[in-house]
């Protein structure tokens, strides 16, 4: 090795990281060699550590090998309608090791779940998203319906669905995206919901409870509950009852509920330590929105982990995520001062993409829960 070395070598202090002028690339049939511009060739090891490599996987959904009129490899990108030399699969590298060989997965508080998701084929998986018309939910819906899954945006709001639904589309064109209504301030909505899905005859490998208000004002749905705490969790609580038969026949599937870390500046239970129904849908009088929230919250876990409990000896697990403190979304557009403290917090935070890397993590053939 000390045959390889040159002068600007020691100037990098990671083992992986390569020195100035040197490239890293893949041949045809997925090994990797390193071009060294300075002195005009390549070699098969490493310039620093010296190991030999292979990527790992196939090619992210949507992209596609090529050979220029120089036999070398480049990378067309459909969905982004971009081409590259550098091969997307260089973050997942293995060793040439026949002994023993050890991936390399590159994630860090800036991976984001387009690239957590890379060389997933979703195409036979069904997914159901709430509130995937925008902000997280939309980002959600995105990343995986252009990784092939058959994904149905469940909203309110049938107009910005349909919207979220072609901005989907003009992405990749074939992706399998559909918007249904539901609305989870109704009861009513939400069983009409449940028997149009069922009507499909389709699997549902897992449902992702996103919808949420924040800093609503107080008020009574038609079934005669407190908005904020029907819509985060008694709506879903009633929709994820209606479809448990087609998870259970789909399994392996999961549950995701979106949940928060406020949930823990709440408290549900009355002197006497037993759960007080009159605290989750209170009067007007003793209405506080952020409260209602942080408690709306609280019963996403809980209901998380029984749900769990009952279901996980059936093939279909049930987990609870915190997406990020203080993230932009439109959540916080009921009230002014939220959304001035949001934006000022904006700078300082993850990305959309980033914040759903979690959920992209714990997919469904992984063996660990989100809390």
């Amino acid at each position: 090795m000390a045959a390889l070395k040159y002068a600007g070598l020691e100037d990098t202090d990671s083992e992986e990281e390569l020195p100035p002028g040197w490239e890293e690339r893949t041949t045809k049939d997925g090994w990797v060699y390193y071009a060294n511009h300075l002195e005009e060739k390549t070699q098969w090891e490493h310039p620093k550590s010296g190991k030999r490599k292979r990527v790992a996987g196939d090619l992210p959904y949507g992209w596609e090998q090529e050979t220029d009129e120089n036999g070398q490899v480049y990378f067309v990108d459909h969905i982004n309608k971009r081409t590259t030399y550098l091969d997307p699969r260089l973050a997942f590298t293995v060793e040439d090791n026949p002994v023993k060989s050890t991936t390399r997965q590159r994630y860090d508080g800036n991976s984001t779940a387009m690239e957590i998701l890379q060389g997933r084929d979703l195409s036979e998986r069904v997914v159901i998203i709430t509130g995937a018309n925008s902000g997280l939910g939309f980002e959600t819906a995105k990343s995986l319906a252009l990784h092939g899954a058959y994904v149905i945006l469940a909203c309110r709001n049938m107009s910005r669905a349909n919207e979220a639904v072609q901005r989907i589309l003009e992405e990749w064109h074939k992706a399998k995206v559909e918007a249904m209504t539901l609305d989870l301030a109704s009861l009513h909505s939400v069983q009409h919901f449940a028997e149009a899905f069922k009507s499909k005859n389709v699997p549902l490998h897992m449902l992702i409870c996103n919808a949420a208000v924040f800093a609503a004002p107080w008020s009574l749905t038609e079934d005669d509950l407190e908005a904020t705490f029907q819509v985060n969790h008694l709506g879903h609580f009633y929709l994820v009852q209606l479809l448990e038969d087609i998870l259970r026949r789909s399994s392996p599937a999961r549950v995701v509920m979106v949940s928060s870390e406020s949930h823990r500046f709440s408290e549900i239970k009355n002197s006497s330590g037993k759960l007080d129904f009159s605290l989750l849908s209170p009067s007007k009088k003793e209405f506080w929105a952020m409260v209602a929230y942080n408690r709306s919250k609280l019963c996403n876990i809980l209901f998380s982990n029984e749900l769990n409990r009952h279901l996980a000896p059936h093939g279909v697990t049930s987990n609870a995520v915190h997406p990020g403190n203080m993230i932009y979304s439109s959540i916080h557009r009921n009230w002014w001062v939220y959304t001035l403290l949001f934006t000022l917090a904006r700078p300082f935070t993850k990305s959309m993409q980033q914040r759903i890397e979690d959920r992209a993590i714990c997919h469904w053939d992984c063996d660990f829960p989100y809390l």
